[in-house]
């Protein structure tokens, strides 16, 4: 049904500025509602599945359209309010409009419906998603971006889909502590010499610490900044409980959060986190989980794993965090990690808890270790291997290598449920079963999804 003279009838393509009535049947990781008109999907942030919308159509192209809500028409029950104001231009969350629970469920047909359209696997066993008590305020890191177009330059987060800035004061996915810090630099940005720093920097990273309630600052800019450095003191004294201020800069490139280069300009550029036992020296730019609450539910489900301490390889193991846990376990733990910073870090965490006999590090890439004669023997003496890829998933030669070593057991964390099914289909194709798959809430109020899957080799 359309509402407009102007608008297509529903067997005509829709045109740019017509207004629609529509049925929205899906809900993609991005936010967008999937709708249909005319032969074409229609893709609209706001509306749920189930959901009645008028939109505005707002592009065209041969396979697709992008629309904007005009109002709801028949609401889903699942619908929340969202609880932060700039929710729908600030691109950090996409999901504050469903509720909890609909979330939850949204996160586990996500990884049920990759694994069956990706992977093949149309048995797969995906178990209700575990979620947190609350579901705000646990994110622990932050990379602002610098608006220096504003006077004086401010700071906030990406708009959806775009490079514009989007003004933050106050953010409600943050840790408190992080929140505390966006609130005192807002503050601070009429100091001069904070003024000046702000009008050199690109990003303002923080990390925060639950255990200490500290927090570490980074400022990234193209170069090593003389105004950066004047600032610090006042950055110490403006913003409480601050350990640390470091400078990042030399950027390998234009997108570049972090620059290759660090230089310490007060206090401490490490604090100390601890989950499960295991203690933690991380930094503002340290390749660390950033919902340690999230980590602890994991490292409860996988401890009923490793009542009988064994062999295991820890792929893309960052900054040590499961191969330290593993490794308080008694397990005999190599991990594998292309960031020098990050190594040196781990080598570090293993020091901190006593448990550098255990673990081995190697630096290198996953694809070019395994690749490696010196390594087949290490992949053949293993009974577990640990995945924890990026969002890219792992490379097929390493996973070919991983086949033909026959590790019996494979612990696979995704934070993509689409590279999941892909390499699982792979694995099952090469000798390994799947067997259960647990999403867990690492990221919730946004599309991201993690989930740990479970593979043994038949």
């Amino acid at each position: 049904m359309t509402t407009s003279d102007t608008a297509p009838s529903p067997s005509a393509a829709p045109r740019k500025g017509a207004e629609l009535e529509l049925a929205f049947t899906d809900l993609l990781a991005n936010g967008q509602g999937v709708g249909r008109s005319g032969g074409l999907v229609v893709f609209c942030f706001g509306p749920l599945p189930g959901e009645i919308a008028r939109v505005r159509i707002t592009e065209v192209k041969p396979r697709y359209a992008v629309a904007e809500p005009l109002a709801i028409l028949r609401e889903s029950p699942a619908r929340a309010q969202p609880f932060c104001p700039v929710f729908g231009a600030c691109g950090g969350c996409q999901l504050q409009h469903l509720s909890y629970p609909a979330q939850l469920e949204w996160k586990r047909n996500a990884v049920i419906a990759a694994l069956q359209r990706i992977g093949g696997l149309p048995d797969a066993q995906v178990c209700a998603t575990i979620g947190m008590e609350n579901p705000r305020s646990y994110r622990n890191k932050m990379s602002l971006v610098v608006d220096r177009a504003a006077n004086p330059p401010g700071f906030g987060f990406y708009r959806q889909r775009s490079h514009a800035v989007v003004p933050i004061e106050a953010c409600p996915i943050v840790t408190a502590k992080l929140d505390d810090d966006l609130r005192a630099l807002h503050a601070a940005r009429d100091d001069a010499a904070v003024t000046a720093m702000l009008r050199e920097a690109r990003h303002i990273v923080a990390r925060s610490s639950e255990a200490s309630g500290k927090s570490v600052l980074t400022i990234t800019g193209e170069r090593d900044s003389a105004a950066v450095r004047r600032a610090a003191p006042s950055l110490m004294a403006e913003v409480p409980g601050l350990a640390g201020i470091t400078n990042s800069f030399d950027l390998s490139n234009a997108n570049a959060i972090l620059g290759r280069r660090h230089r310490l300009l007060a206090g401490d550029a490490e604090i100390e986190e601890e989950i499960g036992g295991v203690r933690y020296r991380v930094s503002a730019g340290s390749f660390f989980q950033v919902n340690v609450a999230m980590v602890a539910k994991i490292f409860e489900y996988l401890a009923n794993r490793l009542t009988q301490p064994q062999r295991i390889i820890d792929l893309y193991c960052g900054v040590g965090t499961f191969a330290l846990f593993f490794a308080k376990h008694g397990w005999s733990v190599t991990g594998i990690e292309e960031n020098a910073r990050a190594i040196d870090e781990a080598q570090a965490n293993a020091r901190r808890n006593g448990v550098e006999q255990l673990v081995r590090f190697i630096k290198g890439s996953v694809e070019q270790i395994a690749g490696r004669a010196d390594f087949q023997e290490t992949l053949r003496t293993a009974e577990v291997l640990f995945l924890d890829p990026p969002r890219k998933g792992c490379e097929e030669a390493a996973l070919r290598r991983i086949a033909e070593a026959r590790v019996p057991a494979l612990w696979y964390l995704s934070c993509d449920p689409a590279t999941l099914a892909r390499d699982s289909k792979f694995l099952v194709a090469n000798g390994y079963r799947l067997g259960i798959v647990q999403p867990f809430d690492m990221f919730p109020q946004t599309g991201h999804v993690e989930a740990l899957a479970e593979l043994e080799y038949r």
